[in-house]
């Protein structure tokens, strides 16, 4: 799967442009847009007008809302000048996440209130791809987009969703609009950015199927590493969260994160949830820290700030630790971060942190 930014703005929406530019010489406002209730003049508007809006707040780092303008036609507008609206809002979307540092966060309502631009320009390519499907079933006109661009907007936006052998019908039947074998329809549906845990000094920021895939492979997940970074204990943990999400088990909210320094957005380490918690309310973790960043405090502060996020949750009631004898260290920030030995053997000790 391929990491997305600007390039893959652009390719999805002179796909768009494309499958569309046949059908200029019909009146758009008379043919219903695939299963919307929107005709394919006003889904046009909307991609076009969502395309702006994700720049506008991208480029203005808005933080609480989306920036108080909005997109309007000029009088007389005909499609072939929608079409040309199109690539231009795709061209500032692009131009927005090309430009934005990789640890930049803007408003977005869904589900953490804040996207970085690779969610930026995935929801963007996800809008572009899913409307220019229904307006092109409404034109009666033939669309498949790139099977590597479903696959990545699957692998950033949904997290939750088992990835299945053909991305764009798994994307089709994950917002509503096919089906697929063994699986029930899909009638409410909502993508998911990462999340993000703030801290002290640090960010803890989710690490999405699509980043761990590139960290288990050897990269940096399109993190800025600190040096010796990353550690090989996050590059484990990044393949068990994939291994998670291709078995249709991965709950982001107890997944992976990477600790990013506030002060210059390097990342320094991981932390993380080795599943989500049981029956009884017991959820393993783990952390590890690259070299250069230890002895500063920072695992005991990640560990304390993902402890009071797993404690808000329902049904989270304990949370348990095991390291090696030898790694006094490790012992040292679960005690710090408030847990307790509860067994000790051979092969190591186990801390808990039970909830008050």
């Amino acid at each position: 799967m391929r990491e997305l930014g600007g390039d893959q703005v652009t390719e999805a929406v002179a796909g768009c442009v494309a499958a569309l530019r046949p059908a200029v010489a019909r009146d758009w406002t008379e043919v219903t847009a695939g299963g919307l209730d929107w005709n394919c003049h006003e889904t046009a508007l909307h991609v076009a007008d969502d395309l702006v809006a994700y720049a506008g707040n991208l480029a203005g780092r808005a933080q609480d809302r989306y920036v108080p303008f909005e997109l309007k036609l000029d009088e007389g507008t005909d499609n072939s000048g929608l079409l040309q609206v199109i690539e231009t809002t795709g061209a500032l979307l692009a131009a927005a996440v090309r430009t934005a540092p990789r640890h930049v966060r803007a408003f977005h309502p869904y589900p953490f209130r804040s996207a970085d631009r690779a969610g930026f320009a995935a929801m963007g390519i996800a809008e572009v791809l899913l409307h220019t499907h229904d307006m092109t079933q409404g034109l009666g006109l033939p669309y498949r987009p790139a099977e590597e661009l479903a696959e990545s907007v699957l692998a950033y936006l949904f997290p939750h969703v088992q990835p299945g052998p053909t991305p764009w019908r798994t994307l089709l039947w994950a917002t509503g609009r096919g089906e697929l074998p063994g699986r029930a329809p899909v009638t409410d549906w909502r993508w998911n950015n990462n999340l993000v845990i703030p801290a002290e000094r640090l960010d803890l920021v989710g690490i999405r199927p699509a980043e761990a895939r590139d960290l288990r492979l050897g990269g940096d997940g399109g993190f800025e590493w600190i040096e010796g970074g990353p550690y090989e204990g996050t590059r484990d943990a990044a393949g068990f969260l994939l291994k998670a999400y291709e078995g249709g088990v991965h709950r982001p909210e107890f997944g992976v994160f990477a600790l990013v320094r506030r002060e210059d957005g390097r990342a320094i380490g991981g932390i993380g949830f080795h599943s989500a918690p049981d029956d009884e309310g017991r959820v393993e973790i783990g952390y590890d820290l690259t070299v250069a960043a230890r002895g500063h405090g920072y695992a005991t502060e990640a560990l304390r700030a993902l402890a009071d996020r797993a404690f808000a949750r329902d049904g989270v009631r304990s949370l348990f630790a095991t390291t090696e004898v030898a790694n006094i260290a490790s012992q040292a920030v679960l005690l710090r971060a408030g847990f307790s030995k509860v067994s000790e053997d051979d092969e190591g000790l186990a801390f808990e942190l039970r909830k008050k």
